[in-house]
């Protein structure tokens, strides 16, 4: 199962963490694993300011944390990130959960 965690800080995400594989298919056939890889490098690829985010993007284990202050495109960004990623946990919740923490 991939869990995502989300979590906020005065509104804004300031930490959004992905852990674990969806194995809802055979390696190179998981739809589940390809629409989270494909919102999150998509979603980091489209931060304007990157360098205000710790980005690891790793398979299994990824992360985009707040190092200092971004500006509000990316912090909708992460709250785009959130929506699809949910969106997805509607259809494959055996496979993908979404966790939101924070104010």
């Amino acid at each position: 199962m991939i869990k995502i965690e989300a979590t906020r800080k005065d509104g804004k995400i300031v930490n959004l963490t992905v852990k674990g594989h969806a194995n809802s298919a055979p390696k190179g056939e998981d739809l589940v694993c390809a629409a989270v890889s494909s919102i999150l490098v998509g979603g980091c690829n489209a931060l304007s300011q990157p360098n205000c985010f710790a980005i690891k993007l790793d398979s299994g284990d990824a992360s985009v944390k707040e190092i200092k202050r971004a500006n509000e495109h990316d912090y909708e960004v992460l709250e785009t990130m959130i929506t699809q990623f949910k969106t997805v946990e509607e259809s494959s919740s055996k496979f993908l959960h979404v966790i939101e923490k924070g104010n």
